[in-house]
This record gives C-alpha cells, structure tokens and sequence, in this order.
C-alpha cells in the first residue's frame, strides 16, 4: 500500500489558453506480431478442431492514423511496462492506497484500494451448467462471407452442441483487400432487426436473425471515427478522410439513419484556432447533439440538421472534449496554471453553457468517463503512481469514493484519442457501478459491484476457474455479462440482479467447431439484445482472403 499524497496547494485561477493533457507514448513494446495461429486461446496440446472460418493470423488493432508501428498508449503509474513482445491486450494491475487524501477544490479524494484479498467472503460463481429438458435442435446453415447472407457452410459450427447449449444463428465472414496495416471495422449497432457495422469505407446492415445484407452505405474515404451512441430514433454521426492520400484528415462528418440505412447531411467540421489538430477524434452523442473532440479543441454540432452549436471557448480552461450521455453533456478541460490542473465542468447540450466546475489534485487527469449521468471519473496520477474513481452530484460536488479490493484494468486514452468513453469495461445504472477485475494467465476475475452513494463494493461475481468474466451492458436492475469461450468451451450470456445473487444464464454457446472461432475474436465489440448476442472484430488483415467478421448466437 503506497502513502497518499498531501493535500495540494490551491492552484490560481485559471486563465488563457491550455496545453496538451498527459504524456507522450512511452516506447517499450510495439505493434504485435502477426501468428499462424487463428485462435488466440487456442493451448498448444489441444487437438484441432474443424473450423468455419479460413485460417488465419488473429485480429491485432492497427497503429493510431498516420502512425505506423506507434506503440501502445502506456498503463497508469505503477503498473509494470511490458517487454519486448507483449501484447496490448494483456491487463496490468496497479497498487494504490485505500485512504482518505488530496484535498480538492469541492471535496476530497481517497484512492481506490486494488489489492487482492484472499479471506474474502467468497461470493456463489457464475457456474456452468447445462438444462436437463434442453434438447438440441436442427442447426442452420453458416455464411461462409459471399455476401449473400447464409449460404452454404464447410462446416456445421452447431453439428457438435451439447444438450443445454444454444445455436450460432449465423457467421459473417468479410473479405477485403486492403493496405498493409489492414483496415478498421468500428461500430457495432443493434437497431429492431438490423444490427450494422463498418468495414473500411463502407457501413453495412445486416439481418439480425439471418445475417443477410439488407443496405450499405459508401464513403469517399476511410470512416476514422463512430459513437456507439445513437439518438432516440436511431441516428448516428460517422467521420471518415476527405481523401485516399497518406495525408488525408479525418475531418469529414456524415449523418445516417441505422434503421433504414439511409444517408443524411454531409460537413466539414471547421478548424477552431490554429493550433487545432484533426489527429485521432473522437465522437460523444447525446439527445441531439454531437461532439467531435480533437486533441486541442472540440466542436458540437445538432445531429438532426448538422448545425454547429458551440465549440471550446476562446479564454479560460481549454476544453479539449465534451462528453455525452442520457441526455447530459460534459466538458474536460486543461488550465494554463502552473500545475497545468484538469476541470470537469457541466455543459447545456445545446449550447455549451456551464454552471459548475470540478477541478482535480495536481497533475492527476481524466482516464475514463463510466457514465455521465450520474457522473462517474476515473482520474489518475502517472507521477505518483495513484488511480481514484470518484462520483459527482449534479452540482458539481463529489458525492462518493469508489474503494474495493482487486486489481483493476485503467482506461485506455492515449495521446493522440480523446475517447473517455466505451474503453474500458466499467459500466453504470442507476446507482451501481460494475466492474471487471483484471485477468491474469491461468487465473480466472470477477465483477464487482459498487454502490455510488457510498463507493463501497455491494458484491462479487467470480466467472469460475480460468474463466473471464466482462460486462455487456447494465439496465432495468440487472447487469448482462459475457463468460468468455475457450478453445474447447463456449462462451455463455449470464444476467445477474443489481441486488447480487446467483447468475442466471441466458444463452449458452455451443462446444464443438464453434468454441474454436468465437474464442478467437481478439479485443471484439459485444452486445446482447432480444435474445441475441453480437460479437464483432474491430480490425481486420484485408490480405484478399475471408476473415472472421461478425457471429451471432441465439436459441
């Protein structure tokens, strides 16, 4: 347990223009090597299994636009930089005190306790099981990526399902020829009976229960930027390059409708100052405005019409992001004091206006946003090696510390994104906050739910021996998590009450030749909605050859 820090001295008033937030990437370990092996879990005495999918190298993110071979943005303080090798996807742990410290402006912050606790009460596990009634039934047949939905497989990814387990509905498989870095597949949305996502330049909607292509939208050049988030009537803001040159900028914002797949307006989002730099936005939707944060600046447009509403203000705290959600806003912001001190500040969705300011202990900054209303921090500090998670009121003032025993994965921002949001797996409703324990090899995490009046864990749902455990998605009292497959297990979709208490598993994927393929989706976007679960890749190799792409389960 480290000491916590003393109480900062009170910064002065913050005036003029800001500077770049936080460290440049630290070197150390670069862009991971692309194996032989498709499956990522894959142990090497295991047996192979027929496969769905051609073979291939696993998925690995590519370098930041405009950066090849960059490496990994670096862990919070305190946690061990990895060598020569390692893969981004491996979680680090870090140490920090679980005491009351630095004093701030509207309260005060204790840090979150992440150590491990082996006396523990242990809570019931997620276990496995299988349904005695549950017979087994006829399994459809696979796409295998022509483009015409499901058509006709090598391979039954059902033919070897237990009695209990559930049906891959449908595989989608892409195959594009791409640059060498390989292309993108952001986004994942589920809209009724469409789910859609990005390859490249295109956005496509799929069937949600057969997978066959029902619309796609064409862009002029790489699509660079998307928000999960979507309006009420299921519209979305997409960026993509205004060109195909090397030095192309994503500056290009487009409106599309994800229900019928239709297009909407086209703009260019305008330089706010001379020192605004379009490298890596990012993009935070709420009600019916956008924000398109960059690394210095940050622009809201209205989603219906394209209108600009307001963008950072010319004097005071430079607010580099405006962060949305149910409805609220946020602003992150850099003083130019001497300690160069980050403010939270509230903002009117449409029109930027704020009534409250939350400013930070010294050099501590923002890693991750889990939730805007209520509003939820996670704040740290590389010098010291210190990480907190604090809750704010609507007022501005801080209303809970986030303690708890575990090691915990950090946000992701790095140097060149300005995304808060989506990154790390913490996930919020109403009064609770869950989160994910980090995993470590041949050990199994768990969640642990909080309780944001007090900060205080409320429960803990291991995923069982060596088994990983994510959150999916938290509403109406109850959190759905993802079990993660192995080689030779399926994954399983797990509820479980906002209360506590023992998991009930809503889908259970099946074993056999599907196990190998799902369990190979590297770093994948998930969603689970009316009784599907959606798992995606977010990159692809694009050497001309089919690649995993899109697989969705059901009963």
């Amino acid at each position: 347990m480290t000491e916590p820090p003393q109480p900062p001295n009170q910064p002065p008033t913050p005036s003029g223009y800001g500077h770049l937030p936080g460290p440049p990437p630290q070197a150390g370990y670069g862009y991971p090597q692309q194996g032989e092996n498709p499956y990522a879990q894959q142990p090497p005495t295991v047996p192979q299994q027929p496969s769905a999918v051609p073979q291939q190298p696993a998925h690995y993110p590519p370098p930041p636009a405009g950066m090849p071979g960059m490496p990994p943005p670096p862990g919070l303080p305190g946690m061990p930089q990895p060598s020569s090798g390692m893969t981004p996807k491996k979680k680090l742990t870090v140490l920090i005190a679980a005491s009351v410290a630095a004093v701030l402006v509207v309260g005060t912050v204790a840090y979150v306790g992440f150590f491990k606790d082996d006396e523990h009460p242990k809570p019931p596990v997620a276990q496995e099981s299988t349904s005695p009634d549950a017979k087994p039934s006829g399994s459809p047949s696979v796409d295998e990526g022509d483009g015409s939905g499901n058509g006709a497989a090598d391979a039954d990814l059902n033919s070897a399902r237990k009695q209990g387990e559930d049906r891959v509905l449908w595989l989608k498989t892409a195959k594009v020829d791409g640059p060498g870095i390989g292309v993108d597949t952001k986004g994942q949305w589920v809209v009724g009976d469409t789910v859609a996502k990005t390859v490249w330049k295109n956005l496509t909607g799929y069937g949600a229960a057969d997978g066959k292509e029902k619309w796609t939208i064409s862009f002029p050049g790489d699509i660079c930027a998307v928000t999960d988030q979507m309006t009420a009537d299921a519209k979305t803001v997409v960026m993509f390059k205004n060109g195909e040159s090397d030095s192309a900028e994503c500056n290009q914002m487009r409106m599309v409708d994800l229900k019928t797949g239709k297009e909407g307006w086209t703009k260019e989002v305008p330089k706010e100052g001379m020192f605004d730099l379009s490298a890596g936005p990012s993009l935070s939707l709420t009600a019916d405005s956008v924000s398109v944060n960059r690394v210095t600046r940050a622009s809201v447009f209205k989603v219906s019409t394209g209108d600009k509403l307001f963008a950072t203000p010319a004097e005071g705290c430079m607010i580099s992001s405006y962060l949305g959600g149910n409805g609220k806003m946020i602003g992150i912001a850099t003083c130019q004091d001497a300690d160069h001190t980050v403010e939270v500040k509230d903002a009117d969705p449409a029109t930027g206006k704020s009534t409250w300011s939350f400013r930070l202990p010294k050099d501590f900054t923002v890693t991750s946003v889990y939730s805007v209303d209520p509003l939820v921090l996670d704040i740290g500090n590389e010098q010291k090696k210190e990480r907190s998670i604090v809750v704010l009121g609507p007022d501005g003032k801080q209303r809970a510390t986030v303690t708890g025993e575990g090691s915990f994965a950090t946000g992701c921002k790095s140097f060149l994104s300005r995304s808060y949001q989506g990154c790390a797996a913490g996930l919020v409703d109403s009064n609770t906050l869950y989160l994910p324990t980090s995993t470590q090899a041949g050990t199994g995490n768990e969640i642990v739910a909080f309780d944001l009046a007090s900060g205080k864990a409320k429960w803990r749902t291991p995923a069982g021996d060596k088994r990983t455990l994510t959150p999916v998605k938290a509403a109406n009292g109850q959190l759905i998590a993802y079990r993660k497959a192995e080689y030779d297990k399926g994954g399983e979709i797990l509820s479980i009450p906002a209360a506590g208490g023992e998991p009930t598993a809503l889908l259970r994927h099946p074993s056999g030749p599907a196990a190998p393929v799902e369990s190979s989706f590297y770093s994948p976007k998930a969603d689970y909605v009316d009784g599907r679960f959606f798992l995606s890749v977010t990159h692809l190799l694009a050497r001309g050859k089919d690649e995993k792409f899109l697989m969705v389960f059901g009963k």
